[in-house]
């Protein structure tokens, strides 16, 4: 039996199943079973598969990388050709797009690298089509354009999200707080700080059991469910940031426009008229979570032209250096900083303070 049958199995017997506090058990055992054999099918242990495919390894440029994922024909080829000027080849036929395209665009000082991957199917995540590939460059990406029909704009997403969730991407989430870690003995030690409403210590043990977990100290500092128990056991889970690009408003009239505008998260354009795309990118850049630092020589105006762009976890000066040469951390003496985040201007800061977006950096060196 394949490990796409096993899944098929297990997921029929859960629809079967129940669900009441004494099938609890039972059902957290079967997702556990099921998370494992996800696992299988994105890390193949076969000599001959699993590899990436012809043209859908990219490398990485610019400070982050913008994934369109979505079904064949919703515009995500004519989006990337009018935002970056790339050519995406495009016709009015499903799947034109056979390989991932790059491409970069310029906002706000800051080079973006958009990545047009080929349309996904339904079945994805069980292995149908070139699904594993398109979904696993999309596992590397720090922002994930979700690019849907306007005309069926919630089933289409429904179907994708539960696709890219069948591979461990978690979208517009943040990582479950709870604390775990194995222990050679001493049994199952489960504390929690807050009222757990969808476990018990039971079926915790039965989800561990499943891991061959038998002794292991578990701490909830949130109301997990199953699922993000699991999520925190297999522990290659990615939680990404993403946009629903609702395509093709030129079609539909002002009060659905409305309608599909209340969609959390959502940005409706329309690629063809490049309609909409400031707003895009200003969603864009506010999900990526940039901070644009910017230089002072000594005794001159700061450079407003070419900032350096850091990822918000690593805007402090020490990451500011790093961006700039990796010697210049060794001859730091302080910083000097002007802006938000600076308690007064200039600030005398080490390489610890932490940036806001648009500071101004002066770097004083050692004699």
């Amino acid at each position: 039996m394949t490990t796409v049958d096993k899944i098929k199995e297990i997921e029929a017997e859960m629809a079967r199943t129940q669900k009441n506090k004494a099938t609890s058990q039972h059902l957290g055992g079967l997702k556990a079973k099921l998370a494992k054999l996800r696992r299988e099918l994105l890390t193949p242990t076969s000599a001959g598969g699993g590899g990436p495919g012809v043209g859908f390894d990219v490398a990485k440029t610019g400070v982050g990388r913008i994934g369109f994922v979505g079904f064949p024909s919703v515009g995500k080829s004519t989006l990337m050709s009018k935002l970056t000027g790339t050519h995406s080849e495009v016709a009015a036929y499903e799947f034109t797009t056979l390989t991932t395209v790059p491409g970069v665009v310029q906002y706000n000082g800051a080079k973006l690298q958009i990545l047009d991957l080929p349309g996904i199917i339904e079945g994805a995540k069980d292995g149908k089509g070139r699904g594993r590939q398109v979904i696993a460059v999309a596992r590397t990406c720090s922002l994930i354009f979700l690019v849907l029909d306007v005309l069926k704009p919630l089933g289409d997403k429904r179907i994708i999200e539960k696709e890219l969730e069948g591979f461990g991407i978690r979208l517009n989430q943040k990582p479950p707080n709870i604390y775990f870690k194995k222990k050679e003995k001493g049994g199952i030690s489960m504390t929690n700080t807050v009222p757990l409403t969808h476990l018990d210590l039971d079926e915790v043990k039965a989800v561990l059991s499943e891991y061959k977990i038998h002794n292991a100290d578990i701490s909830f500092k949130c109301d997990a469910t199953v699922d993000e128990l699991i999520d925190v056991i297999e522990g290659n889970r990615v939680y990404m940031p993403c946009i629903y690009v609702l395509n093709k408003i030129d079609q539909i009239s002002i009060e659905e426009l409305d309608l599909v505008s209340k969609i959390p998260h959502a940005v409706p354009i329309c690629a063809h008229h490049e309609w909409n795309f400031d707003e895009l990118l200003a969603k864009a850049w506010e999900y990526l979570d940039l901070a644009r630092i910017y230089t002072k020589p000594k005794g001159q105006l700061p450079d407003y032209s070419s900032p350096v762009v850091l990822r918000r976890e690593t805007a402090t000066i020490e990451g500011f250096c790093n961006n700039i040469h990796k010697a210049i951390l060794r001859e730091l003496k302080y910083a000097l900083v002007w802006g938000s985040s600076a308690k007064h201007n200039p600030q005398k800061v080490g390489k610890e303070h932490v940036l806001a977006d648009e500071d101004v950096v002066q770097i004083i060196k050692k004699v």
